[in-house]
């Protein structure tokens, strides 16, 4: 189809510019202050009163299939993500099975191709012993956004903890390499300071800021050692931000940082109300390390802005604490929430722009997507910022159907989203009939 969006306010790339823009076969024909109907057929989609952003890439959501389907899947997600304006997702391998090798990798591929509305990617898991298969996937590096270690807090045998495995894979994978940073060690003796541990107020005690720090650290020696393209997600405290630079453009660092929408907004005063529905990991932490956060955002030493949306079961939430599972879901609300933060005078659309659409495709060298360009796959989002949102568990696309924002009013709308030029979501619901595309990278 092609598509003609008049009198958008189009946001990208640090401007904002009155105009039109063309799609065509699914891509971005041209960007002109006014572009005629072309002869012919055509849909013109009247953006007076929008602003046309390039859809988000969220760079760590986990969906759960295969495995843990009762809690969510790739056709729930993924529909929940395009209603939030997010076009592109990069899923985590913590699934049942766990994604530790190329064929487990490509059956996840294959569901998202039936399933997924969004573009996709997905990370290829890291045990203690896989790191001969964690290598085999270099012959992919233009097709797989990465490689995820979680260097703290997994299950089963996903949790990286031999040098000798953490050294061959950080010399030998041409990936970006992704790690989950918190040092078991240091949790295990928290939680030997607090046994009878009975509400999740205890859970940045024990998940505590030395855990994340050194498990960091830790992440950062191996990466300079062997010149490793890292990437560290939901970074979490102030003394982490020490680690991160901002003296290079985005495109020439090899050790850059991310931080989640839950810690840029929660802080641990939040418990006493919230409970386990914000117990993730690593945790939510005390109020003073949100300012900081935020100055390494706005500063640059924090490159990306993403959910690890992470859904469980109200049931299952709704154990006791240390029985409770970590994680949250956001994908549907993470742009709608930064810009309340806009509306707010927090951070410039510009700069949402780039946080959550920009650098993850500078980050990942995504393959002409993340910017609204001539030659683009046509992965666009019109916002309303005259209108609101509120989150209630009827319009919620999630399969756990909940969400920790629920009753709280946003001060926008997703009033359209477009992937690669079909739209998916109108601004009340999905349009089925179209499935998106596979992610690839320029390595």
């Amino acid at each position: 189809m092609t598509t003609l969006f008049k009198n958008a306010t189009i946001v990208n790339e640090g401007h904002r510019i009155e105009g039109d823009v063309l799609v065509k076969n699914g891509r971005i024909e041209r960007i002109d202050s006014s572009i005629p109907e072309p002869k012919e057929a055509c849909r013109v989609v009247d953006c007076t009163g929008l602003h046309l952003l390039p859809g988000c890439i969220d760079d760590q959501v986990h969906f759960r299939e295969p495995g843990l389907t009762h809690k969510a899947d790739i056709a729930t997600e993924s529909r929940a993500a395009v209603a939030g304006g997010v076009t592109s997702f990069m899923e985590m391998p913590n699934t049942v099975p766990p994604t530790l090798n190329r064929e487990k990798l490509e059956e996840k591929f294959a569901i998202a191709a039936r399933t997924s509305p969004a573009n996709h990617s997905f990370f290829m898991g890291v045990s203690n012993d896989n790191a001969d298969e964690v290598l085999r996937v270099n012959e992919l590096k233009d097709r797989v956004c990465g490689v995820k270690i979680f260097m703290g807090s997994s299950t089963g045998s996903m949790l990286v903890d031999n040098y000798l495995t953490l050294e061959k894979i950080f010399s030998g994978t041409e990936l970006l390499i992704a790690t989950h940073c918190e040092d078991e060690r240091i949790i295990a003796a928290n939680k030997a300071q607090f046994p009878d541990a009975d509400n999740a107020s205890y859970h940045p005690l024990i998940r505590n800021e030395a855990a994340c720090f050194e498990s960091s650290f830790a992440a950062v020696q191996l990466a300079k050692k062997h010149d490793t393209r890292l990437h560290i997600l939901h970074i979490t405290t102030t003394e982490e931000l020490r680690l991160f630079g901002n003296m290079l453009p985005l495109a020439e660092k090899r050790i850059t940082a991310e931080v989640c929408v839950h810690h840029l907004h929660f802080t641990a005063d939040d418990y006493a109300q919230l409970g386990n529905q914000i117990k993730c990991n690593p945790a939510i932490k005390s109020a003073r390390h949100k300012p900081a956060l935020w100055e390494a955002l706005l500063d640059d030493r924090l490159d990306i802005i993403a959910t690890d949306h992470a859904p469980h079961t109200l049931a299952e939430k709704q154990q006791p604490y240390q029985q409770a599972p970590a994680g949250l879901p956001l994908v549907q609300h993470s742009l709608l929430l930064m810009l309340q933060y806009v509306r707010e005078g927090r951070i410039s659309l510009e700069k949402v722009v780039e946080k959550m659409a920009h650098a993850p495709a500078i980050c990942f060298n995504i393959r002409e997507r993340g910017f609204i360009r001539e030659g683009y796959h046509a992965d666009l989002v019109l916002v309303d910022l005259n209108d609101t949102t509120t989150v209630h568990r009827e319009n919620l696309l999630y399969k756990c159907g909940w969400s920790p924002l629920e009753g709280r009013t946003l001060p926008a709308r997703v009033a359209h989203t477009f992937v690669n030029g079909n739209e998916v979501w109108n601004g009340s619901q999905i349009l089925e009939g179209t499935t998106g595309e596979r992610l690839y990278f320029d390595r």
